[in-house]
């Protein structure tokens, strides 16, 4: 494995693995889904939910999330408070990311995105067949 640095290296690696998996909180209960949407943009990654799901009434209620990947038998956890940020430009960014997303939220279906970030965040690095190779990514 090579060395991840940065939010730069966190990206790249969510990229690489396709799927990952976001956890909220509901009530005392965690819930974990997979998603694949992230980009990385103005020294941020960004991640997408409908405002209409669940896990985004979750964030609202309690925005301490956490994000992990796994890619072989390598794994990166991303956790932090997530920050929604409305800015009409950075959907359109996104669209251009997901050409999909334009189609499922848009005026006509109504549904909106949220595009959030995750402020305070830390990251860390583990293998699963080496647990001594654990640490944090100096983000």
């Amino acid at each position: 494995m090579a060395e991840i640095k940065g939010l730069a290296g966190v990206s790249e690696f969510l990229g690489n693995a396709g799927t990952f998996f976001l956890a909220t909180e509901d009530g005392d209960q965690p819930k974990v889904r997979p998603i694949s949407f992230q980009m990385l943009e103005n020294g941020k990654i960004y991640f997408g939910i409908g405002k209409h799901k669940d896990a985004f009434h979750q964030i609202e209620k309690n925005p301490k999330v956490e994000v992990c990947a796994f890619n072989g038998s390598d794994i990166i956890r991303y956790y932090g408070k997530a920050v929604v940020d409305d800015d009409p430009a950075l959907f359109e960014k996104a669209v251009k990311v997901l050409p999909l997303l334009g189609q499922i939220y848009n005026e006509q279906s109504g549904l909106k995105l949220a595009l959030f970030s995750l402020e305070d965040a830390k990251a860390e690095y583990m293998n699963m067949v080496d647990y001594s190779l654990k640490k944090p990514i100096e983000l």
